[in-house]
């Protein structure tokens, strides 16, 4: 009787240690419990999430009790006596603060140090925060100090923490995977008179990255800037912040690889058609020239195919700088990127010349006689390029320019500028000049047109619609489309609307060309509305 109890029990021994060895693995990752606890066993085991999370497919995490863990992790700190938190993944610092201070209160963020606070006269660090005095002192009881908790989290390069939105997003990331918490006395702080501020120091970044600071949403699991302010700077970012929470520096860049390679595309394959409607542009030119005396006498035809050729050429150097590689001798790419920049400039120069045209067409009308005038137009328009052109030339600008993305991957490469004041002094300020130039000459003779007593008198749609396409074909006349560039900041949607309309101008000029010259000349003076201005104009001249 004994031996069979004995072998009984065995039997049992035999069985549970059978179902403990196939019991799976404890998985905190997977299966958060609510309640956990903050002893330094736990803290160690979930933090290994911060890199396992997103590792693979096959092993999801739960995200939200994750981040709601690390989340509730200040108010631990704030309901028990510890002064400081040093471990790998967190450093905090918790400190009893006089609700009456009398002057705002600096702590140190250093990577892989424990926050603390620096007193007046000690070197401010690069990384830091700064909480102002107003925020003690209109916090709600009659207490005379309260508990403040500053924690520094490295979240890692995983799932946590990074929202629906930054996953989705390729190339974004968190600043050196770190978060930064202010809690003072477990209080909800919002709507702060002062905002607290936070400095992040960081590497210059690359031009097509845009930084953003951010507060962690609890309600939305995910990032948020509202209540929040950017203010970059060299090598370092200022966060203005009107509420206290877990607050990011967000990194997202503009073109990631993939975005470069079909926003590229998109350039070569509207450069390829705007040359083709280019070319068929000025062979109409020259036929026109032949069968219609008035080509040979007028302006205007001349300066749009003065536009036209130097748009062709620009997009034919376009096409040949983008398929060939950088990676040659030096001066091949110098050469390259002088070419390049010059035929953009004289883009730029005829724009703003045709929007100079329309002025003495539309708006002076009298008193408008120039001797030799498309000579004179001729000369600055394709002369002036070249002096701009020497003196980047003569300063070494031009050479390889790259975009890259946050992991360093080369997103876009090709002979450019290799020295961003001089891109943005004979670019963008160059640009900047005509654009403005054309975009008030264009609003001046809209306002011309619609306050024609043939559009005002209200004799139907058809007017209006004229003048509607006539304001729209002198806007691409005048590269009212390039100002879509200063949008561009605003998201990659913008970015695909720029290089779409951008790279398709030689279609609407061949539009606008066809429209303005192909039919009789009765027509063209009731659809255009410039057409007589111009015959007048050329009369003038003579």
């Amino acid at each position: 009787m004994a031996s069979a109890r004995n072998l009984g029990l065995l039997f049992f021994l035999l069985l549970t240690s059978d179902e403990e060895a196939t019991e799976e693995p404890r998985n905190v990752c997977r299966r958060l419990q609510e309640g956990h606890e903050y002893d330094t066993f736990d803290l160690d085991e979930i933090a290994q999430c911060f890199t396992k999370c997103g590792q693979s497919e096959h092993s999801p995490c739960d995200l939200g009790n994750l981040q709601r863990y690390w989340l509730n992790y200040e108010s631990h700190l704030l309901e028990n006596s510890m002064e400081t938190v040093d471990m790998p993944f967190v450093k905090a610092l918790i400190q009893n603060i006089s609700t009456d201070v009398s002057e705002d209160l600096l702590y140190s963020l250093v990577p892989s140090q424990i926050p603390k606070q620096v007193m007046q006269g000690e070197d401010q660090p690069a990384d830091k925060v700064r909480l102002p005095k107003s925020l003690f002192g209109a916090l709600p009881g009659n207490g005379s100090a309260v508990r403040l908790a500053i924690t520094v989290l490295n979240i890692g390069a995983g799932n946590v923490f990074k929202g629906p939105k930054l996953l989705e997003d390729k190339g974004s990331s968190v600043l050196n995977n770190r978060m930064v918490g202010l809690s003072v006395g477990q209080m909800h702080t919002t709507g702060l008179s002062e905002p607290v501020e936070i400095t992040f120091s960081h590497r210059r970044q690359p031009p097509n990255v845009i930084l953003t600071c951010v507060f962690w949403d609890m309600a939305k699991g995910d990032w948020d800037s509202h209540g929040c302010s950017t203010e970059p700077g060299d090598g370092r970012t200022v966060c203005r912040c009107d509420h206290l929470t877990f607050f990011a520096l967000l990194l997202r860049p503009i073109l990631d690889l993939v975005t470069a390679q079909t926003l590229t595309r998109i350039s070569q394959a509207g450069s390829a058609v705007s040359m083709i409607f280019l070319a068929f542009t000025m062979v109409l030119y020259v036929a026109f020239r032949f069968s219609l005396q008035r080509f040979k006498s007028e302006d205007a035809p001349k300066i749009h195919m003065a536009l036209s050729i130097s748009l062709f050429l620009l997009n034919l150097t376009f096409l040949i700088n983008v398929g060939s590689s950088s990676q040659g001798p030096p001066a091949s790419c110098w050469v390259r990127a002088a070419i390049f920049h010059y035929f953009l400039l004289c883009v730029f120069t005829w724009m703003g010349l045709e929007a100079f045209h329309l002025y003495l067409l539309v708006i002076r009308v009298f008193n408008t006689y120039f001797g030799h005038y498309f000579l004179k137009l001729s000369l600055l328009g394709w002369g002036l390029p070249v002096l701009v052109v020497i003196g980047a030339g003569s300063s070494n600008s031009y050479g390889v320019y790259t975009i890259q993305d946050q992991e360093n991957r080369t997103s876009l490469e090709l002979c450019w500028f290799q020295k961003e004041p001089a891109l943005y002094a004979t670019v963008h300020g160059y640009f900047l000049v005509t654009f403005l130039f054309g975009a008030v000459v264009l609003a001046l003779v809209a306002w011309k047109i619609f306050t024609l007593p043939s559009v005002t008198a209200g004799k139907g749609q058809g007017p209006t619609w004229k003048s509607v396409l006539t304001v729209l074909g002198l806007s691409s006349l005048v590269g009212m489309t390039w100002g879509l560039a200063v949008l561009t900041p605003l998201g990659l949607s913008t970015v695909y609307v720029f290089t779409l309309l951008n790279s398709l101008q030689g279609l609407f000029i061949f539009f606008w060309f066809i429209i303005l010259y192909f039919p009789t000349q009765s027509t063209t003076a009731s659809s255009s509305g410039t057409a007589h201005l111009d015959q007048a104009h050329s009369v003038s001249q003579k």
